[in-house]
């Protein structure tokens, strides 16, 4: 199956070209952000724009086929964040000097985790290195979940 245009369209703007994971703005990529399936077309998911969010390619390339996550501190496994049926800011937050998203919620932490928000698995901190930049260009973090404007 593919995404029509239509249908991207439409997800871009619903997402107000925001990673709807991470929240990476999509202006300030060299690349266009992936279409992702939140249940995954390799677990029989839809094209339908219920089941399509915007990623960035990073949150994109971890997220991969998984529908849950870690919360490193439970244990427990859990669905990860969908940005169709739950509010971002319900989640999660931003640290005070704007580098690093906090799950606040166990599917939040979860979420980080699988998703490696902050670079924290691999060790090489290009996500911060980037909102850093963001930051001095005023780019970042974004305003509002893009849903509620």
């Amino acid at each position: 199956m593919t995404v029509s245009y239509a249908s991207k369209k439409l997800v871009r703007e619903r997402a107000k070209f925001l990673c709807e994971y991470c929240h990476s703005s999509e202006e300030a990529s060299a690349a266009l952000f992936s279409i992702d399936h939140i249940v995954p077309q390799s677990l029989s998911g839809s094209d339908d724009p219920d089941n399509l969010a915007l990623a960035c390619q990073r949150c994109n390339g971890y997220r991969y086929n998984f529908t849950t996550g870690i919360d490193p501190d439970t244990g427990q496994m859990l669905p990860l964040f969908n940005p169709r049926k739950q509010t971002w800011c319900e989640h999660f937050i931003w640290s005070a000097d704007g580098l690093k998203i906090i799950g606040i919620t166990s599917i939040g932490r979860a979420t980080c985790n699988r998703l490696d928000f902050n670079d924290e698995r691999h060790n090489e901190e290009s996500i911060i290195k980037a909102r850093r930049l963001w930051i001095k260009g005023g780019w970042h973090p974004p305003d509002e979940d893009p849903r509620q404007a």
